[in-house]
């Protein structure tokens, strides 16, 4: 069974374990982590879109997603 109630309960199959243990891995904050790097361009590419970002849990997405809708009042 699949559990979507959070991205906190979700456990990681034995699969999902391997993968991460072999994935070739960087600095992420320089553009540097080729896996992750993969992943924005997939997502990009599948959604029809110029760039895509990877973020850590729903909650930074959320919060990444109402924030890019309020202006800044400087």
């Amino acid at each position: 069974m699949i559990d979507l109630r959070s991205d906190t309960v979700t456990k990681p199959s034995e699969k999902m374990r391997k993968a991460m243990y072999e994935a070739e891995v960087g600095d992420d904050v320089y553009g540097e982590d080729p896996t992750v790097n993969k992943l924005e361009e997939s997502a990009a590419n599948i959604l029809g879109k110029e760039d895509a970002l990877f973020v850590t849990s729903g909650t930074q997405g959320n919060q990444i997603a109402g924030l890019v809708h309020c202006k800044d009042k400087k």
